[in-house]
């Protein structure tokens, strides 16, 4: 497993031999063990689902490793597992289930993925193969996969690789008849897929570069054009709005949980923030858990972004029975391309963070925030100030 900063796959040469690696791992071993990052997110998830559910094609024993409790949205994920057999697990034991490849998906650095002491142990062993799938890039990232089999890569999200891999996979036309797999993209590989591509991006709208989107607009439009083909009655996911419909859907609680985060907003110039004391957590820990506190502050954050149209950041402290960590949130509106948010991390010099140019996420020790709003209070004239950076007249030397 390596150490080094994640950087492009320049070459479609060096992206292809990467794939056709993995390729045969798929054919030539067995027993895989899937892994995804602390927390999960929709693209997290859905990659897992849909890299299992290829593997499951070629009947291969296939085992996800999940430790939080999923959020409600996505449940229908984890049924698709049900569906194909596919087993979900929080606990996993190396002395009694075989693994011959471990896959990591949509997890920046090794110390953010989700697996319990016994399970990270197997990373260290030379006779596992180490799969990597992840679009995280550049700033506080490390490869977490054998150099040989890291599709890490820009992208919109890490299931639009595992959809470039499954694409490949489906003009080895021999290979699939050879395993008896008439159609390799089942309805189910789809859904996984689109989830995946349109959660992370919120339907393209986080999207800045010109090949993000163009990739996006292939990929999503050619998957749904699939899930559209597939579907048979009113009650399925029939396109990729239904799927997003769903994805931004809260429950009751969620609802009352975003409505207390929510309510504690403020504007700056141009932040929209959310800052929640010791105090407010301990109300909502003491309502809600942590899993369900950790995704709604993500939707948080992304309506603050688009409310003030620019920024959107959110700063809370972690339940502490779990983490002495104060966790902050920063988000770009759809709208506003012109901050790469890694910048900021660099010019605040912040070495625990990372996350792609649309969004990212830092944390300090508490014990080096004890007051969070006198905290945010100074970090938030620094962030204005390189929104103002941006827009000066170059001075003529």
């Amino acid at each position: 497993m390596g150490s080094s900063q994640k950087k492009n796959i320049e070459t479609i040469a060096g992206k292809n031999r990467v794939i056709d690696n993995i390729i045969e791992a798929i054919v030539t071993r067995e027993h895989f063990l899937l892994l995804g990052h602390r927390n999960p997110d929709e693209d997290c998830i859905a990659s897992l689902v849909g890299l299992a559910i290829i593997l499951s094609k070629f009947a291969k024993s296939t085992t996800i490793y999940i430790g939080a409790v999923i959020a409600r949205q996505y449940q229908y994920l984890l049924n698709i597992c049900k569906f194909n057999s596919i087993t979900v697990v929080n606990s996993f034991s190396p002395q009694t289930d075989p693994v011959d490849v471990i896959a990591i998906v949509d997890t920046p650095k090794p110390s953010m993925i989700d697996a319990a002491p016994e399970v990270l142990s197997l990373l260290d062993d030379p006779r596992i193969i180490k799969v990597e799938i992840d679009h995280h890039i550049g700033a506080d990232s490390a490869y977490c996969g054998d150099e040989a089999y890291s599709l890490v890569t820009d992208a919109s999200s890490a299931a639009e690789l595992i959809g470039h891999l499954a694409l490949k996979l489906h003009n080895k036309r021999e290979l699939l008849a050879s395993h008896q797999i008439v159609e390799l993209f089942s309805r189910n590989l789809v859904l996984s897929l689109l989830t995946g591509i349109i959660g992370d991006s919120n339907m393209g709208q986080f999207l800045k570069s010109s090949r993000e989107k163009r990739y996006y607009r292939i990929f999503s439009g050619m998957f749904n054009a699939m899930l559209a083909k597939e579907t048979t009655k009113d009650t399925n996911f029939a396109n990729m709005d239904d799927i997003h419909k769903e994805l931004t859907t809260l429950s009751g609680q969620e609802e009352g949980c975003y409505k207390y985060m929510i309510g504690r907003r403020h504007v700056s110039s141009s932040i929209g923030y959310v800052v929640l004391t010791r105090q407010d957590m301990r109300r909502l820990y003491a309502r809600y858990d942590n899993d369900m506190i950790v995704a709604v502050s993500r939707t948080v954050v992304d309506a603050l972004a688009e409310e003030s149209g620019r920024l959107g950041l959110l700063a809370y402290y972690d339940n502490p029975k779990l983490s002495d960590l104060v966790q902050f949130r920063l988000r770009r509106s759809h709208l506003f391309k012109e901050l790469d948010l890694r910048a900021v991390l660099a010019h605040l010099s912040i070495e625990n963070g990372g996350g792609h140019e649309g969004a990212v996420g830092f944390r300090f020790p508490s014990s080096q925030v004890p007051d969070i709003r006198r905290y945010v209070g100074g970090l938030l004239p620094k962030i204005e100030e390189m929104l103002v950076d941006l827009h000066e007249t170059p001075r003529v030397p």
